[in-house]
């Protein structure tokens, strides 16, 4: 069978073959195993975390050349679980000399995919993975306990948003923080009413056409976060959809829920409250309620190369500034 490397797709695809070989030799990687549980929602934690039953939660932990120790980036993925877009960034990261790890909360619950039920793998206990990931990568040897930061995508967004919320914080575990929070194109629609939020930088990246998760929402939610002291920042992209740093053309996930219309209140005990109705999602059955009163399907993703360039540029740029300098 002959291959045509004059065509594009055969590059790319060889090109990425490649990356992936030259970061095996380059990279020493280690998988972490580590107990977290499963609350179905923030009311779980703050309310019943002491009863939850225990289960095993991995990821992968890759350092970059030299002898360390290092910074580092949690990486959390959306909906769909990792991609290519986020393993770019995660080389990146390590190509500044900061490690990385992959928290793999999907596939350590045998999920592949939340798309079209936001129910199998929460926000919740993805920030519970989060933290205890964080409580064992703080007493690794190769890595710098003050120095470990959080991003992630879409859901993960959504984790690396109230990962900092201090509510959840002083529940977990008052005794670590992360040193910075990325969040990129995360759910804004849930918003608490208690504004107490990590003195961490924080910074937000978000298309302004995003259907699935409104830049609208976010662009309410940081005024009223940066009012309670808060130190979060926002950069809304012009013409720019959900997964604008994808390198890949515009596509319509027919099942995803468009969520323009939702709005939540998140009590002080970390219930989630329907719109109107305020009545607490705190199970599957009423989140899907939830999400029926003001929720279509249908999302538009995709990337926007000059977008894909900037978030990039700017994801360098800031965990630059809060990881490697003194």
């Amino acid at each position: 069978m002959k291959f045509n490397f004059n065509d594009y797709s055969m590059k790319k695809y060889f090109i990425y073959i490649s990356t992936i070989f030259l970061s095996t030799i380059l990279f020493s990687q280690e998988k972490i195993i580590f107990s977290s549980a499963n609350p179905f929602s923030f009311k779980d934690i703050i309310s019943n975390l002491e009863s939850l039953d225990e289960i095993e939660v991995s990821g992968i932990l890759k350092l970059p050349n030299g002898k360390g120790p290092f910074p580092l980036i949690i990486g959390v993925a959306g909906s769909l679980d990792w991609g290519e877009h986020h393993l770019e960034y995660m080389d990146m990261y390590r190509s500044m000399g900061i490690a990385t790890f992959e928290l793999q909360s999907f596939s350590s619950r045998g999920i592949k995919s939340t798309v079209g039920s936001q129910v199998n793998v929460t926000t919740a206990m993805m920030v519970l993975d989060a933290y205890r990931a964080l409580e064992v990568l703080t007493k690794h040897p190769k890595i710098i306990k003050e120095k470990v930061a959080i991003t992630g995508w879409s859901l993960g967004g959504g984790v690396t948003l109230f990962s900092g919320w201090e509510p959840l914080i002083k529940k977990i575990d008052p005794k670590i923080k992360f040193a910075a929070h990325l969040s990129i194109y995360p759910p804004c629609i849930a918003q608490p009413q208690n504004l107490s939020f990590t003195a961490a930088p924080m910074h937000i990246l978000i298309g302004e056409l995003d259907n699935w998760v409104p830049a609208k929402a976010c662009e309410e939610l940081v005024p009223k976060m940066q009012n309670a002291g808060a130190n979060i920042e926002l950069t809304v992209y012009p013409e720019s959809h959900h997964s604008f740093d994808r390198d890949t053309p515009l596509v319509t996930k027919e099942d995803a829920y468009r969520t323009v219309d939702c709005r939540f209140k998140i009590r002080d005990d970390g219930a989630v409250l329907m719109n109107f109705l305020n009545i607490p999602m705190t199970t599957p059955f009423r989140q899907k309620i939830g999400l029926a009163l003001c929720a279509v399907r249908g999302t538009t993703m995709g990337g926007n190369p000059k977008t894909r360039k900037e978030a990039f540029q700017f994801s360098r740029e800031f965990m630059g500034k809060h990881l490697l300098n003194d």
